[in-house]
């Protein structure tokens, strides 16, 4: 075992009783936020399921979902669409697993921890979400009974996460010293890092596939293959590993990718201000199913292939709650305004951005004179239109928490240590610059799949506000920060 010396072992020392707070602190705000939501449907011949059943035979053209703040809605481009005759809904592997396990139409097309709670309480934790090849913080644990099985899948029953296995490379540039796992994986060649499942939904958007980018790959020319060969490649790979399958004929691939790549998913009812659509405004799912995007669209670093230059104006979906006459004055336009100045500040705010791997050592400039849409360029979807993984913060030792990894990472040719609660993008290109690496996700559709960060360490989108607000010293105002979430919960 690596024994921490100096600083690694001070930082090590006064961190433990914060992470402690911090983990307590957590947990209560994820169970007052995650109450389980009744379900509303709109469409026709539909039920949802909240367990991993075939009691939902037809996925509708439209389809409605309350959440915490509303309703969300899922706008199905390819429907109705026959669940028993399409691979997406399909058991192709030999643990029960299916992608519709782990991205549910009621939690906009991924998994939260109040229906994977529903879902181990019906079943006694044998639904085919708890497996311990991925579910369980180490394969090694005991899932003998229904309490071990819940000590076990305690990450993804309490953050929604599931367990990712990545050998260190053959060819990288650094080496890892010390494992501190949790759960008992203390691998120092297969490490264990633990994700949120990205929705299936929205990806016509995509720039990157996966959270480090695993599935995104190049043309020999050095272009960057279409999203859909990427998404092919992702069904592969999970059937073959979280179903633990046989790789599935091209046709069930083409059955898969023809039937993510045509929902899309997005707020379209707020309990305070109503319908999304009124008043000129442009929000909900059938707006965003008409959004243009294509590689680079507004990218701030030049690489928009027309040339046109960057704008930080991303959102437009709220321009004309910004200019409600006091005459039409009701009870929606307090709220209404309220997300207007949050979407005005999305786009105009000035965040100085230091010490993120991936653009200040990649530009040389120690302070970025930056904008919500430097990292969330695409016009009104909100992720990085091209492929720009960056290290903000989210894996470092200070904001590490008892239930997740610390790994001690040493750069081979320079002897720099690193920790960091997940390696990232390092994972899969061996480079010492990719520690800590991770993709901005769309931020369409947000309050319907908490919590938030790849770690799952936003238990609410207050806390996501607050970590930048605390991460770039934005001192925002209380009204501030209450209108970005205001904003951020329309999406």
């Amino acid at each position: 075992m690596f024994a921490m010396h100096g600083p690694l072992r001070r930082l090590a020392e006064n961190s433990a009783s914060d992470r402690d707070t911090r983990l307590a602190m957590w947990n209560r705000t994820w169970r007052a936020a995650s109450l389980a939501t009744a379900i509303l449907i709109v469409g026709v011949g539909a039920v949802a399921a909240i367990a991993d059943g075939p009691d939902q035979d037809v996925v509708p053209r439209y389809q409605e979902f309350s959440d915490s703040e509303g309703r969300f809605a899922n706008f199905n481009l390819g429907g109705p669409t026959n669940t028993k005759k399409n691979a997406f809904f399909e058991d192709l592997g030999s643990n029960g697993r299916r992608c519709v396990t782990c991205h549910q139409a009621n939690d906009a097309w991924t998994v939260t921890p109040a229906h994977i709670q529903a879902r181990f309480d019906a079943t006694r934790g044998t639904d085919p979400i708890f497996r311990t090849n991925d579910g369980s913080g180490c394969p090694t644990q005991d899932v003998s009974t229904v309490h071990a099985r819940r000590e076990a899948y305690s990450l993804l029953l309490n953050k929604g996460l599931i367990r990712i296995e990545q050998n260190v490379p053959a060819t990288a540039e650094f080496t890892v010293l010390e494992n501190d796992n949790p759960y008992g994986c203390n691998s120092t060649t297969a490490i264990s890092a633990y994700r949120r499942p990205l929705p299936a939904a929205n990806l016509p958007y995509l720039s990157t596939v996966m959270w480090d980018g695993r599935e995104t790959f190049k043309n020999s020319d050095g272009t960057f293959q279409a999203v859909t060969a990427d998404l092919a490649h992702q069904a592969v790979d999970a059937t073959t590993g979280h179903a633990q399958g046989a790789v599935p004929s091209p046709e069930k691939v083409q059955e898969i990718v023809d039937f993510e790549t045509k929902i899309f998913s997005a707020q379209t009812h707020s309990r305070d201000t109503g319908d999304l659509d009124e008043e000129g405004a442009q929000g909900g799912v059938r707006h965003l199913s008409k959004e243009n995007f294509f590689i680079g669209i507004n990218d701030p670093l030049g690489l928009n292939p027309t040339g046109k230059a960057f704008s930080s104006k991303i959102f437009d979906l709220y321009d004309s709650w910004s200019h409600i006459d006091d005459r039409h004055y009701n009870e929606r336009t307090a709220a209404r305004r309220s997300v207007a100045r949050g979407e005005k500040l999305f786009n105009t705010l000035s965040i100085p951005i230091v010490g993120v791997a991936g653009l200040n050592d990649a530009l040389n400039v120690p302070t970025i004179n930056g904008f919500c849409g430097t990292c969330h360029d695409s016009p009104n979807v909100g992720d990085h239109s091209v492929p720009a993984p960056l290290n903000i913060g989210l894996v470092d030792p200070s904001r590490r928490t008892p239930d997740l990894p610390l790994v001690t990472v040493m750069c081979n040719a320079t002897g720099k240590i690193t920790q960091v609660t997940d390696i990232g993008r390092a994972m899969v290109t061996g480079k010492c610059a990719d520690i800590g690496k991770f993709k901005g996700p769309i931020l369409r559709g947000l309050a319907g799949r908490a919590p938030y960060f790849h770690n799952g360490s936003a238990a609410t989108l207050d806390d996501a506000v607050d970590f930048y607000n605390t991460r770039f010293n934005l001192q925002l105002s209380q009204r501030d920060k209450e209108d970005l979430v205001a904003f951020l919960k329309t999406l």
